[in-house]
């Protein structure tokens, strides 16, 4: 992926808002779209537990910044035909298909850069495992399950959870969390190189 475009994820933050008044959980929507856009993801694949939802439409959002693509795995028709008139008109701007997620990821889809997996999916924690290596990773709905986290991957507080995942980032690029100790806030960034005044 390309570095970091802060107006990315600025204008995708701002679209996403807009898009999701009518969705139920916009803090997890808005987030999702503003980093993936930051990151200038071009391939985005998405495994929805069920229908489509908001955080499809973060990534409508984020797509619309980067000029990319999005792609929803859905595990039957059914689940396809309420996801297209969840979506509304946004809908056409994503491509959908039925099938199992973890054969898709390593097979078809095995070049996404970003992938986004609701965690209330079967076989979820596999399902987040077959990303390529140095792929964004994110689970939503993250609180639903129990994790084995490795050193790169962060749960946020964020809607019903967040998993965050950069496996492997380039020239040394690093995920960094922060917490406000007043606040108790936290802050998630990306740290590319150390500035060259640092020792």
């Amino acid at each position: 992926m390309a570095v970091w475009s802060a107006e990315n994820a600025t204008n995708a933050y701002l679209r996403t808002i807009k898009m999701g008044e009518r969705s139920k959980e916009p803090d997890t929507a808005e987030f999702i779209s503003a980093l993936v856009a930051g990151t200038s993801a071009r391939l985005m694949v998405v495994a929805c537990a069920g229908a489509a939802d908001c955080t499809t439409l973060a990534l409508v959002a984020a797509a619309y910044q980067t000029g990319g693509q999005v792609v929803c795995i859905l595990g039957g028709a059914s689940e396809l035909q309420v996801s297209r008139r969840a979506l509304g008109e946004s809908g056409a701007d994503v491509k959908f298909v039925v099938g199992s997620a973890e054969i898709l990821l390593t097979g078809e889809y095995s070049e996404a850069d970003c992938v986004v997996v609701d965690c209330r999916i079967t076989n979820c924690q596999r399902i987040l495992e077959s990303a390529r290596s140095d792929a964004l990773v994110l689970g939503y709905n993250a609180f639903c399950r129990g994790f084995e986290f490795d050193n790169d991957a962060h749960l946020l507080p964020i809607g019903a959870g967040l998993l965050v995942r950069r496996r492997r980032t380039e020239k040394g690029g690093r995920w960094v969390v922060t917490v406000d100790k007043c606040t108790g806030e936290e802050h998630v960034f990306r740290v590319r190189s150390k500035p060259k005044f640092c020792k």
